[in-house]
């Protein structure tokens, strides 16, 4: 996400609700300390630990996408172990809650750095988080793979508009960007929808102003017109100022950059103050809980995500019905399936680093695994998993969904043609 603000099914969480009960031990989230170097630790049963760390926003208002993100993580951890997939490793998992706050990511990240046996992190949700991170994992030579950061400055450089250039080596991503997921909604909007007058909110936060600027310069160039631009304070709940100049600008259609916990009441209040459009936004809303936020408000709207809805790719069949089996008490929401596919990304380098090192991890595992990253192939939940040369996915796809009979339907799957 930039969540962005941004499964399987990408922010998925009102296709799939699985309820059952959090099996007793399912998740062992406790660091295993090393015993030296860049090493994972001895085991007692003679093997290696190696952790594969997650942060993600555990508590709050987000806590539905990360929980979703730590579980997803966990099976992949739990399947290489009962697979014995890295002969003489056992992965654990170690999660913490960043509550969406960028000081409390970035103290997240000195800890996983602390921790020897750490050789990769799967996370964050928010773009905003990953900014304070990224330095932090880069110093210690230490690979993190997001599920769901978005915005493009994170793997392209700040001036990625006009010169791509990669900031960290460390960073990758199986989500794709903001570069594509705006335009590519503003595309459906003009082109599909037949919208031709928006009114553009965004949070202010990295995820929300990136992909709202995405998304205003493709609708223009498309020949949209932009009748009014507006901010909100994420930290409250009343709408009612902008639904207000939403009413009287004459919009079409709402365009909302930011995430779910705000987005919801901000299309229920549109529509209470007389204006009967959609609101549409990015994977940062693209979630169940919006749904019950906008109540009968969210009729209509529409969100994008990234890749394909999850229960209609093959590959995610069997993640599904693991998911189901392991008994998470949480749904995978959106990012489930690209937070599985970023830890076995993690798993994958691992192998290869043990097996080209005689079968044990070498002293220099971190910077060794961070290496790997960038060649890691394989076919995963989500699809084909590999990396351009910025560590963005090479998986471009998006989903363009809109709430139907109370649940987010998907209306088309594509990616974006500039």
């Amino acid at each position: 996400m930039a969540v962005p603000g941004k499964g399987l099914i990408v922010r998925q969480r009102s296709l799939i609700a699985i309820t059952a009960a959090l099996a007793a031990g399912a998740l062992t989230l406790t660091a295993c300390g090393s015993r030296g170097g860049d090493k994972g630790s001895d085991s007692d049963s003679g093997g290696t630990i190696v952790t594969i760390g997650v942060d993600a926003p555990l508590t709050g208002d987000l806590s539905a996408l990360g929980l979703g993100i730590k579980n997803s993580a966990d099976l992949a951890a739990k399947t290489a172990n009962k697979q014995n997939y890295v002969k003489g490793v056992t992965f654990k998992v170690e999660a913490l809650d960043d509550q969406a706050q960028p000081s409390s990511g970035q103290q997240n990240a000195t800890k996983f750095v602390a921790n020897k046996s750490v050789l990769g992190v799967v996370g964050p949700l928010n773009s905003s988080v990953a900014e304070s991170m990224q330095k932090v994992f880069d110093d210690a030579k230490l690979v993190q793979v997001s599920p769901a950061n978005t915005n493009p400055a994170l793997s392209q450089g700040v001036n990625w508009q006009k010169s791509k250039t990669r900031p960290y080596k460390s960073y990758f991503r199986t989500a794709t960007t903001d570069a594509i997921q705006g335009p590519f909604a503003a595309q459906y909007m003009y082109n599909e929808a037949k919208k031709r007058k928006v009114f553009v909110i965004d949070d202010k936060k990295t995820y929300g102003a990136g992909l709202a600027a995405t998304f205003t310069e493709e609708f223009k160039k498309l020949g949209g017109k932009v009748v009014g631009t507006d901010h909100i304070n994420p930290e409250t709940k009343d709408f009612s100022a902008v639904a207000t100049k939403v009413k009287k600008s004459g919009a079409d259609m709402v365009y909302y950059g930011g995430e779910y916990p705000q987005a919801g009441p901000l299309s229920r209040q549109i529509k209470a103050a007389g204006a009967k459009v959609p609101l549409i936004g990015g994977d940062g809303i693209y979630s169940a809980d919006f749904i019950k936020l906008a109540g009968s408000g969210g009729e209509g709207d529409f969100a994008t995500s990234v890749g394909a809805p999850v229960e209609e790719l093959p590959s995610a069949k069997e993640f599904i019905a693991n998911y189901e089996a392991a008994g998470y008490k949480e749904a995978y929401e959106a990012y489930g399936g690209y937070s599985y596919d970023s830890a076995w990304a993690i798993i994958e380098a691992v192998k290869k680093v043990v097996e080209d090192n005689g079968g044990k991890l070498p002293d220099d595992a971190r910077e060794k695994v961070t290496a790997a990253m960038q060649d890691v192939s394989f076919d995963g939940v989500t699809g084909k998993v590999s990396f351009d040369e910025f560590g963005d996915a090479t998986n471009k796809q998006l989903t363009v969904y809109s709430v139907q009979k109370g649940a987010w339907k998907p209306v088309k799957s594509g990616t974006y043609t500039g």
